[in-house]
């Protein structure tokens, strides 16, 4: 590995531009200097972790690092962080390194810096995740302690693809055969709307089988729900029981694709078997055509069958997935220390 090399802190706003490529190789949508700008203007400056009753780390932080060669160019980056919804004890990482500057000991050092961080913490476990058409990130992690434990994946629905017959199908008379109203935020705005949104979000959120942690206040939900890159009140999708808001899709517009990101839905439990979720999909499949766009994408978790049997039938297609990854901060310093000292 070049001598040359070194691990810094961000220079902002400087490295947004070189970030914005990095990352753009991993995200499955580009990214751009502008949207990492706007979520850092979202996000603390100083965090503030505790332990909870359990003796685990609660609360928010995070640190980041790039590694660049001699002329400042960004070969790698590590995020690591807490959310104040993540899962007691864990530490979230994010660790990219670019196509030509694998193998050289990048993504060792870098996650060295995460590690150390956490553990001064008082973190216990490490969350990652790699996608599954990469094996060599795969077998990286797994020589580090980490191991697979669930798997997730993305699906597609090309808008140019769905048949006449799907179109026919009208989703507000789907809802109006339970007495539910099919409206759009757009058409009711304001924050009691939002509001009511937010209590249908989490108490759905926790029957997503991928989600361990704890929901986010109403603050930092609509931060990070209707203030995003790509919202629009038109695509945040609602079925009504009068006044009540029993099921909701959220949709992002993805601009630079011209596509759609089908970011959740959720269905109250006392409305669930009524097709709520299927006339609220149907819909989001009717609102992309009308905007002409080409595609819809969504994440789908692979032991969340409702919804899968729902995107199947609407015609949705798998694409590549992503495997949830952990250790425990003990297994991962051993890995970590047991590297050849040119790795570190």
């Amino acid at each position: 590995m070049s001598m040359s090399l070194r691990i810094r802190e961000l220079e902002l706003p400087r490295d947004y531009e070189q970030l914005a490529v990095l990352m753009s190789g991993y995200w499955s949508e580009p990214a751009s200097a502008e949207r990492l700008e706007e979520d850092d203007r979202k996000l603390y400056e100083v965090g503030a972790t505790w332990k909870d009753e359990n003796g685990l780390l609660a609360g928010y932080d995070r640190t980041r690092r790039v590694a660049v060669d001699s002329s400042n160019n960004i070969l790698g980056y590590v995020w690591a962080w807490r959310a104040p919804w993540t899962e007691p004890g864990y530490i979230c990482i994010t660790l990219v390194v670019a196509p030509e500057a694998r193998g050289q000991g990048i993504g060792d050092r870098l996650l060295r810096h995460a590690c150390d961080w956490a553990e001064q913490l008082g973190a216990s476990a490490l969350i990652s995740e790699v996608w599954d058409d990469h094996p060599s990130a795969l077998e990286f992690a797994k020589r580090r302690s980490f191991q697979i434990e669930r798997h997730a994946y993305q699906s597609v629905l090309q808008l140019r693809d769905t048949t006449i017959e799907l179109m026919e199908i009208e989703p507000e008379a789907i809802l109006a055969g339970s007495g539910l109203r099919l409206l759009t935020l757009a058409e009711e705005p304001g924050e009691e709307s939002e509001r009511k949104l937010y209590e249908l979000s989490c108490a759905t959120l926790r029957d997503v089988p991928s989600f361990l942690g704890d929901v986010p206040d109403f603050v930092e939900w609509r931060k990070w729900n209707l203030q995003v890159d790509g919202f629009t009140p038109e695509l945040v999708l609602i079925a009504a029981d009068g006044d009540r808001f029993v099921g909701m899709t959220n949709v992002l517009h993805i601009s630079a694709t011209n596509g759609l990101y089908h970011e959740f839905t959720g269905v109250d439990r006392a409305y669930r078997g009524k097709q709520v979720a299927f006339a609220l999909k149907l819909e989001t499949i009717r609102a992309g055509k009308r905007r002409g766009a080409d595609y819809i994408r969504t994440d789908n978790d692979s032991m969340n069958a409702p919804i899968l049997s729902i995107n199947r039938k609407l015609g949705y297609v798998p694409l590549r997935g992503n495997y949830r990854i952990v250790t425990s901060m003990e297994k991962v310093k051993e890995a970590l220390g047991s590297q050849p000292s040119s790795m570190r």
